[in-house]
């Protein structure tokens, strides 16, 4: 019986006559004339099928693992890997004493190699890659010890709600900008007393002819020293009830009057990141600073809803590459630190503490690589997303716990990138909502009566 494989919107079919075909799945059987036939994979499904996890290479970092990737994905992420360590890496040290990155240095350079916004579409100034491609950027960078997320900040929360909400006018304004790196965006949502309490937001904007006067303040922004433009959340329907009816983005430039930020907040950790606190007195916007223009009025509480799944996906992704490359960090030090006559690797307390992290990990990398195929797919929702978050945030705290420990006093010292690895560690299960309010989230999906 001649048989041949034709793929349709990327599904392998084996087509078997003019009658029958069935959906090719590695290794399945398949009821073909009502018999069951045993499916041989093709050359490329064979490729496929041979690409190893992460779990199975020599390195948790190797490139060439992982089903969701391609040669395409290898060939790019091998370019943003030699491109961190050769023109960014050499000026770490000194962007974490300083608090914040060299604008020309590192957003420039990001910039004009393609690193920005990859998978924003080229019909209004992206690159156009696809999202899977764009998370090869976020875990290079932590992979060469650049731990922070201001890429992530960026590309990943700022950059979405522009290209999915903003006016033409708006897209053909800043998105070229911010995918060249001349514009540094920003996400304003947090408040000194609200935390990750979105409908206790207390910042506010008024009409006032055609303009809007913001007032309020922010903490804890992301890119908020470096950033050009930063996406404002405010409650423009003071008389509502209801916070989630009330809210409204606003873009607002740096430089606008009434508009100060403060310098870097001094953190225990994460110092590549600048992190700042943002004020808003009378600040005058025009409608044109309205997201969306007046069709975006009040509905700012529901495009977070819908944009916050990415958020806590990148922020998990952020955790995984960071345990990932703590990991091999580690593991090249118990090779090589001798005690007892012999390397830290040849004792078996050692060997089992490094075998439950690799367990742990290549457990959070399967669920990882699901989210953002599902993400890519258009299926991840907000359950799953806080899950994601919960789990790998968990994990990446005690996976660089036990890299400093299995450091012994080398792992204090902050020279050692495992010791900068657990100061910033510390902040992912605070930031995008903490993980006791992802519990909340996924323990209320549970518990609902659909």
């Amino acid at each position: 019986m001649a048989a041949s494989f034709i793929q349709r919107n990327g599904q392998f079919f084996l087509n078997v006559s003019k009658q029958f075909s069935c959906c090719y799945d590695a290794g399945c059987r398949s009821l073909l004339n009502g018999r069951y036939y045993t499916i041989v994979a093709s050359p490329i499904l064979q490729q496929i099928k041979k690409r190893p996890e992460i779990g199975q290479s020599d390195s948790l970092i190797d490139i060439g693992t992982r089903q969701i990737f391609n040669e395409e994905h290898d060939i790019f992420r091998a370019n943003v890997r030699r491109f961190f360590r050769d023109e960014l890496t050499p000026h770490h040290d000194r962007w974490e004493r300083q608090g914040y990155v060299d604008k020309e240095v590192f957003w420039r350079k990001l910039g004009a190699q393609g690193y920005l916004g990859v998978d924003v579409p080229t019909d209004i100034g992206g690159v156009g890659g696809d999202f899977i491609t764009s998370t090869i950027v976020i875990e290079e960078q932590v992979y060469q010890h650049f731990i922070g997320t201001n890429v992530v900040a960026h590309s990943d929360l700022t950059m979405p709600y522009i290209v999915s909400y903003g006016t033409p006018e708006q897209k053909s304004k800043y998105i070229p900008g911010m995918v060249s790196g001349e514009i540094v965006g920003a996400i304003a949502l947090t408040e000194p007393s609200a935390g990750s309490d979105l409908q206790g937001m207390k910042t506010y904007a008024k009409k006032k002819g055609d303009d809007w006067i913001l007032n309020g303040s922010k903490v804890f922004i992301t890119n908020g020293y470096l950033a050009d433009l930063t996406v404002v959340a405010a409650i423009t329907d003071l008389e509502s009830t209801k916070r989630a009816h009330a809210m409204s983005l606003f873009l607002v430039e740096t430089g606008t009057p009434g508009f100060t930020n403060s310098k870097p907040l001094a953190k225990m950790g994460a110092n590549l990141t600048d992190t700042g606190e943002l004020f808003f007195d009378d600040v005058r916007l025009p409608s044109s600073a309205l997201l969306s223009g007046e069709e975006g009025l009040h509905k700012g509480f529901y495009r977070l809803m819908n944009q916050l799944p990415r958020e806590r996906l990148m922020l998990g992704l952020c955790s995984q590459a960071m345990a990932e490359t703590v990991f091999e960090t580690t593991r090249d030090y118990v090779r090589q630190r001798k005690a007892f006559g012999k390397t830290l690797s040849k004792l078996q307390t050692i060997q089992h503490r490094l075998a439950a992290l690799k367990t742990k990990i290549c457990v959070n990398r399967a669920f990882m690589d699901m989210g953002i195929q599902m993400y890519q797919e258009g299926r991840l929702d907000s359950t799953t997303a806080s899950m994601i978050k919960l789990s790998t945030t968990e994990m990446v705290n005690r996976v660089c716990d036990e890299g400093v420990q299995l450091h012994g006093g080398y792992g204090y010292m902050r020279e050692y990138p495992v010791a900068r690895a657990l100061y910033s560690a510390r902040a992912m299960p605070i930031v995008g909502g903490t993980n006791e309010i992802m519990k909340e989230l996924i323990a209320r999906d549970i518990v609902s009566e659909k």
